[in-house]
């Protein structure tokens, strides 16, 4: 059995180990958990040869067992994807092609983001609900029968829910269950999930249908979302995070499977916009922002990177982009030169607490909001950068730049005067000096300081390499031995 981590050695990505198969979950029951029949049917049907099985962290005891049985049903060769270089619920693909793999099984929780380069097939966990507390919890929180409520739920509860509409339907009669659906005629999984181009052709009248964050449901004709009540089958984190987010003016309520309890979400939605706005004022204040490279996995990741550029760039701004894997305190803090940074991410991990960071971190709808003049702060929030791209519903284009003026307002946070848009010209020749000193229409000193210029500042800049300052001399024998007792050196009395 092969193990493949992120890593860019090929000797460590091809290395064949001997181990020995743990598991925290019996054999007998591996099948029914991970799906391993239908696993092997997907494999098999398409003739792949090579398997990349990607595990979160927590299911990685259990990643042998299920290779072994996988490479013994299957007669196929596996890979074992741990330590993913950005979120777990992400596919990484970059990892699986640099084995060489035909495809790719993703197992756990997932954001259902789009991949389109290979093959991928999701198998969730079953975690186990108690439908009798899900639904009395239910009850208590909607007295109303006759309310609007839109059931969601996090992935690795999917089976569970035709039950659960089973025992609620006859009831209420205006709920609606959402669906899983992926993207693309690659993607494959067990359950109740769709392909994107399976849907289409179910949908009749004039329901509204969105579709978003891989799930798909639809609204009764002349009803918005802001009309419906929200109820999350999961445990509090990412996922629900997200959805609060995003549909803002539904009220949320939630049952955990793990407590069996079942409560009104009481965050302030308007508390943490306003903090999401003054991160916003925080990027209109930035001369130097960072791009943040937070997947490579996600559809169109270069296509926002691109935009992202210009819309700063347009905003009189520099970027520079990183790629730095899973983000902490201490990487970012390696740029202090950097006013703020903006994270390309899936939508489950863009909403990221940069409270204990040096600097702000945003996304990149908060960096449009900051840098596009067409673009306002209202209700609506984004968190699925595909959808600000041209054909998003989301998408606003930049001002064309005869209609972009130099103008000027007060920053929230200094109280200072700031321009938006810096105008640079070609300088001409002038016969008084070559000093040229940038402009713009307010007669100020325009800002143009890069990260460049801060790193001269530094008093220490990293290694140098000093070319042709080192004097060439002939390689010398070096001391052998461990550092305790170099072989050269004589024994102490």
């Amino acid at each position: 059995m092969a193990d493949a981590f992120s890593s860019n050695s090929e000797t460590v990505i091809q290395r064949v180990v001997d181990v020995t198969v743990k598991t925290n979950t019996p054999l007998e029951k591996l099948e029914e958990l991970y799906q391993i029949k239908k696993t092997c049917d997907f494999i098999s049907e398409r003739q792949f040869e090579k398997v990349a099985l990607q595990f979160p962290d927590e299911l990685l005891v259990d990643s042998v067992a299920v290779a072994a049985e996988i490479e013994r049903n299957c007669n196929v060769k596996s890979f074992v994807l741990g330590d993913t270089s950005y979120g777990s619920c992400c596919v990484d693909e970059v990892a699986a092609e640099h084995v060489g793999a035909d495809c790719i099984v993703h197992y756990g929780s997932a954001c259902l983001s789009p991949s389109k380069r290979l093959p991928l097939m999701y198998v969730f966990e079953r975690r186990p609900v108690d439908l009798e507390k899900c639904t009395s919890a239910f009850r208590e929180l909607y007295p109303d029968m006759h309310s609007h409520i839109i059931i969601l739920y996090d992935v690795n509860y999917v089976h569970a829910i035709n039950d659960l509409q089973t025992l609620l339907s006859p009831e209420y009669p205006n709920l609606v269950i959402s669906e899983l659906v992926v993207e693309g005629e690659q993607c494959y999984s067990h359950g109740r999930i769709k392909r994107q181009h399976d849907t289409c052709l179910s949908e009749r009248g004039d329901n509204q249908v969105i579709r978003q964050f891989g799930r798909q449901f639809s609204l009764k004709s002349g009803l918005s979302i802001k009309d419906y009540s929200m109820f999350y089958v999961g445990q509090e984190g990412a996922t629900l995070r997200n959805f609060m987010m995003t549909w803002n003016r539904c009220s949320f309520c939630s049952f955990d499977p793990i407590t069996m309890i079942g409560r009104t979400e009481s965050i302030s939605i308007n508390r943490a916009l306003m903090k999401r706005y003054y991160a916003i004022e925080r990027a209109k204040d930035a001369n130097v922002v960072g791009i943040l490279v937070g997947t490579l996995g996600v559809a169109d990741y270069l296509t926002v990177i691109q935009q992202l550029k210009e819309t700063i760039s347009r905003a009189g701004k520099k970027s520079y982009m990183f790629a730095m894997g899973k983000l902490n305190v201490p990487k970012l803090a390696n740029f202090l030169e950097i006013d703020i940074f903006v994270l390309i991410a899936c939508p489950e991990n863009s909403l990221l607490d940069s409270s204990e960071f040096y600097k702000p971190v945003v996304t990149p709808f908060e960096m449009e909001v900051a840098c596009n003049k067409k673009r306002e702060w209202s209700e609506e929030y984004v968190t699925d950068f595909r959808q600000l791209l041209p054909g998003g519903q989301s998408h606003v284009p930049l001002a064309d730049q005869q209609e972009e003026g130099d103008e000027t307002d007060m920053s929230l946070i200094t109280g200072a005067l700031r321009s938006q848009n810096l105008l640079i010209s070609e300088p001409a020749e002038s016969s008084c000096g070559s000093s040229v000193v940038l402009r713009n229409q307010m007669l100020t000193v325009a800002n143009t300081n890069s990260a460049a210029s801060f790193l001269a500042e530094r008093s220490w800049r990293g290694l140098e390499q000093k070319l042709g300052e080192t004097p060439v001399v002939k390689a010398v024998k070096g001391r052998r031995g461990i550092a305790i007792a170099y072989e050269e050196e004589g024994t102490s009395s």
